[in-house]
């Protein structure tokens, strides 16, 4: 079993910084591929950036794209969202996964419990 815990969500006016990390005890993460994702209120939960196990290859959205750097450390058995130039569009609950089980974009086996991710305009 691998169990994901979010941190780093915050209130943040638009333009700021954030960065988010997933961490994990017990298993390691260096053998999952890893992804975020974001639910807002309202809305279906939507994918947002993934990782290789590596870290060499990225995949993000669009939405996202220029703005969202996801990283890892598998040393420290973590995996980073660093968010810049928020909008207001980005506030959400955001999730880390783990180890897709189809579709990277879509479904994972593992989920964390997330955290908010507040941008006031």
């Amino acid at each position: 079993q691998v169990q994901l815990v979010e941190s780093g969500g915050g209130l943040v006016q638009a333009g700021g910084s954030l960065r988010l990390s997933c961490a994990t005890s017990g298993r390691t993460l260096r053998r999952y591929f890893m992804g975020w994702f974001r639910q807002a209120p309202g809305k279906d939960r939507e994918f947002v950036a993934a990782i290789s196990e590596g870290g060499g290859r990225t995949y993000y959205a669009d939405s996202v794209k220029g703005r969202f750097t996801i990283s890892r450390d598998n040393a420290k058995n973590t995996v980073y969202l660093q968010m810049n130039s928020l909008k207001p569009e980005d506030t959400a609950v955001y999730y880390c996964a783990a180890d897709p089980s189809g579709s990277y974009t879509q479904t994972y086996n593992y989920w964390g419990r997330g955290t908010q991710v507040t941008v006031s305009s």
